[in-house]
Parts: structure tokens; C-alpha cells; sequence
């Protein structure tokens, strides 16, 4: 069976293109019309390739790295092996980022399944549906009555576009992902299988059974914002359910109706955010952090892996636990009760 090549590399680069683009300088007697036509890991990457190095973790993979080239921080420049000519950068995993989009453009955005162009045959679009020049739609795909896409927006197969959702310009929708009572911004990136804009949860209860509360609010999704596989957006109750420019969502997260996420924020695969909480700007949430509903993580703020948010959040505060604190606190009261065990253990063996 054949090794394909799922994101071929669309353009080698010299030497001297790949400084220019990171605004570096190559070390004096370099060749700069030398080329790379790849990237890869320390341990994988040939004299023809591109690699990176900011992890002390990676220090012997650096010494024994066969790379070309290597972006690296100056506290690894004495690590680089004599073959190697070093890029020094105190960021180089944001310059390797750069240099991979040049040479793997078609890695950056999802693109057609189907490998075409336009609206393909066997998707279905209503009458009433806008479409601008440049868009695709694959095979499968529905888009109702009203709706209205951007140029260069692409459509997987077998996504729903509902009724007089608008989606913006450049923008990536996934594979079996659903949108409903939506607005999305421009050049926005909606893996497979995500679900926008369906009900929240909001039932009013009573000892006779739960009745459920109409919700009739949206989902706006700002420019620039990307959301992982599978994870679902609520639409708002009576408000909208808000998604900040650049904020990226990972795989299965659940966002509650009337949420507010701030611009730039980073949430990790499997938090839960309950209804009406904001998240003020650059705030990041660690994998599994659950957060009541009806609070406010301020700006800026970091919440540890796990933790359970009950309350409000300070600006720049970093919090951990369950229920979360101030991360100190949480680090002197797991000491203390290492300590107690220790201790307790130690009492125990002493008297048998």
C-alpha cells in the first residue's frame, strides 16, 4: 500500500527566505541559497529539514539531531550539533509555526473532502440561500432558507447550515457539524461534528415535573476563533451566547447558554462552562475545569487542570483545585496533607 502524503509540501525554501521571514540573520558563512524542503522533530529531521528547540526535555535529541536548520532558544545554542546551523530566537516554536504554514499552507484550514470546487453535486441548497463567489459546498451538505455564507468559506459534507444563519468570509465548517440561530465572523475554523446554536439547557422546575423554558437567543462566534471536534455551543436563553475574536476551543467542550467568552481565550478539551458565566479576555481553562454558572473569571486569569470554579475569579489570578483557589494555597494545603499522611503512615508502622 501506497504512504500518502496528506499535507505535501507546497514550495521549498533557501536558507536565506527562511531568516528573512523569522526577521533573523543567518550566521556569518552560511550559504543562504542552501534549501529545506521539509520540517520535522529533532530526532526525525535530515540535513534538508527544518526543526525547532525550546524544551530542555529535547536537549539530547538536540545533540544528536541530523536538521539543517534549527530555530533554538539561546540557552540551547551550545546543544547544536556541528552539522546544524542555528537560528537563535527566544521564540522559536512561534518562528517553526510560521516557516511550517509557508511550507504546508494547506495544513492551516480544512479544506473540501471531496476535492472540489463550487456547490458539488448531491449537497443541497435552498433557493433562498446567499452564497458568494468562491464558496464550497461538498457533497451531502444542507443549507436552509435565508442562510448566507462569505466568499472562500468551505462547507463539509453533510453539514447543516440552518435558516438564516450568517457565516463570514474564509471560514472552515467541518463534516457533520450543525449551526443554527448563528452568526459567524470571518475566516472562523468549526471542526467535524461540533453543534452550534441548539437549545440550552433551561427547564423551570417544580415538584410536578420540569417545564421547558424557550430559548430564544443566538450564538455569535467573532472573527478569527476556532472550535475543536465535537464540542457544543449552546444558543442564548433571552441573550446571546457569545464567542470572543481568536478564541480557540478544543475538542469536546461544552458551552452553556448566555456564556460570554472574552477575546484570545484558550480552552482545553473537556470543559464544562455552565450558563450566564463570562470569561473576560486571555483567560485560559486547563483541561476537564468545570465552572458553575453565573460567575466571572477575569481577565487574563489561569485555571489548573481539573479544578472546579464555584466562585469569581480575579484578574490574573492563577487558581487550582476543587473546589478552586489561589493556586499557593492549593500547593500549601496538598503539601500539608502529604505531610499528615507521611506522618500517619509513619505512626502506624512504628506501632505494629
Amino acid at each position: 500500500m501506497a504512504d500518502p502524503q496528506f499535507f505535501p509540501v507546497s514550495a521549498s525554501l533557501s536558507f536565506g527566505e527562511v531568516a528573512s521571514s523569522c526577521g533573523l540573520s543567518l550566521p556569518e558563512g552560511v550559504d543562504p541559497d542552501r534549501r529545506i524542503s521539509g520540517a520535522a522533530a529533532l530526532e526525525a529531521a535530515g540535513p534538508a529539514d527544518l526543526a525547532y528547540m525550546d524544551n530542555p526535555k529535547y536537549t539530547e535529541a538536540l545533540a544528536a539531531t541530523s536538521a539543517g536548520l534549527c530555530l533554538v532558544s539561546p540557552r540551547f545554542v551550545a546543544r547544536i550539533p556541528a552539522g546544524t546551523v542555528a537560528l537563535v530566537t527566544p521564540t522559536p516554536y512561534h518562528l517553526f509555526a510560521r516557516i511550517l504554514a509557508k511550507l504546508h499552507p494547506e495544513a492551516l484550514r480544512p479544506g473540501s473532502v471531496f476535492g472540489a470546487q463550487g456547490v458539488a453535486p448531491g449537497a443541497f441548497v435552498h433557493a433562498t440561500a446567499v452564497l458568494e463567489a468562491g464558496v464550497t459546498v461538498d457533497p451531502g451538505a444542507v443549507i436552509g432558507p435565508g442562510a448566507e455564507i462569505g466568499s472562500g468559506s468551505v462547507i463539509g459534507s453533510q453539514a447543516v447550515i440552518g435558516p438564516q444563519v450568517r457565516i463570514g468570509r474564509d471560514c472552515a465548517i467541518g463534516p457533520g457539524a450543525t449551526l443554527q440561530a448563528a452568526l459567524v465572523g470571518n475566516r472562523v475554523i468549526i471542526h467535524p461534528g461540533v453543534r452550534i446554536g441548539q437549545d440550552g439547557f433551561g427547564f423551570a422546575m417544580s415538584p410536578k415535573g420540569h417545564m421547558k423554558v424557550p430559548q430564544i437567543g443566538r450564538v455569535i462566534i467573532q472573527d478569527d476563533v476556532e472550535i475543536g471536534a465535537n464540542s457544543c455551543i449552546d444558543r442564548g436563553a433571552s441573550r446571546d451566547t457569545v464567542i470572543g475574536e481568536g478564541t480557540k476551543i478544543d475538542n469536546l467542550v461544552q458551552i452553556g447558554h448566555n456564556v460570554v467568552i472574552g477575546r484570545h481565550c484558550v480552552i482545553v478539551s473537556q470543559v464544562g462552562i455552565a450558563g450566564s458565566t463570562t470569561l473576560e479576555d486571555f483567560v485560559v481553562l486547563g483541561g476537564q475545569v468545570g465552572l458553575a454558572g453565573h460567575l466571572t473569571v477575569g481577565m487574563g486569569a489561569q485555571i489548573a487542570a481539573q479544578s472546579g470554579v464555584a466562585g469569581d475569579v480575579p484578574r490574573g489570578a492563577r487558581y487550582g483545585g476543587y473546589p478552586a483557589q489561589p493556586a499557593l494555597s492549593w500547593a500549601r494545603e496538598s503539601a500539608m496533607l502529604k505531610s499528615m499522611l507521611a506522618k500517619r503512615r509513619a505512626g502506624s508502622a512504628t506501632e505494629e
